[in-house]
């Protein structure tokens, strides 16, 4: 009997082997199709285990979302380079959200994909990390507003827009880099030069596209329609 307790998983670990099996499920099968007894199956565990720790599948989801939304947040809060000028601070943070997209692909399509294509509460989830993200975003276009001498000239609905457009860009570029990552097929496309790109490489590919634009923008060049 002594043997056998002290083999016992600490609660705290187990729980974390279930949402691990749980994000692999959710990322692979679905919300919909995938069942508890699968993610017990994965996780080595009993089914009424699962229920007993975590409660109802949608229980589970939302403790899953809520877990990878931190997981994210955390890994971009902690890329950026605090002290650095603007554009090296929202550069480290898109390499850091890259790099953690990559490395966490099943994570990153129950947040993109899963969460927000299930309606609420599990949106809510989603829209709650991305509104903090934006956020941060938004303050660093402001700062270079502010720097650039421009601030009167860019309404904060204008520099929320701008944060809007470029977080979604972000989104989008991670689906696009992590193609095909979701469903085990990721080994097959190594990061770097004739697979998916680095980290590194798509926040550079996203500078290119979106600081570039915003140093015009800063500099007093507007696009017009021409009417």
């Amino acid at each position: 009997m002594g043997a056998a307790k002290s083999k016992r998983v600490p609660r705290a670990i187990r729980e974390q082997q279930m949402m691990d099996a749980a994000v692999r499920t959710f990322a692979r099968r679905g919300y919909r199709a995938a069942s508890m007894d699968e993610i017990a199956e994965l996780a080595g565990v009993s089914k009424p285990l699962v229920y007993l720790y975590l409660n109802s599948k949608e229980d589970l989801f939302s403790a899953v979302i809520r877990r990878e939304s931190a997981a994210l947040v955390a890994a971009v809060t902690a890329a950026v380079e605090a002290e650095a000028a603007v554009d090296r601070q929202l550069w480290s943070g898109l390499t850091g959200f890259f790099a953690h997209t990559a490395e966490h692909p099943d994570g990153w399509a129950v947040l993109h994909q899963q969460a927000r294509a299930q309606g609420e509460p599990f949106a809510a989830e989603v829209a709650a990390m991305r509104a903090e993200i934006v956020r941060f975003v938004t303050g660093l276009i402001a700062v270079a507003a502010q720097e650039a001498g421009c601030a009167g000239e860019l309404a904060d609905r204008e520099v929320a827009g701008l944060a809007h457009a470029l977080v979604g860009a972000a989104e989008s570029l991670a689906d696009w880099a992590n193609a095909g990552t979701a469903d085990g097929t990721s080994a097959s496309r190594p990061s770097g030069e004739r697979g998916r790109p680095t980290a590194r490489e798509a926040a550079a590919t996203l500078m290119n596209f979106a600081w570039a634009g915003l140093d015009r923008l800063m500099g007093g060049e507007r696009w017009s329609a021409g009417d």
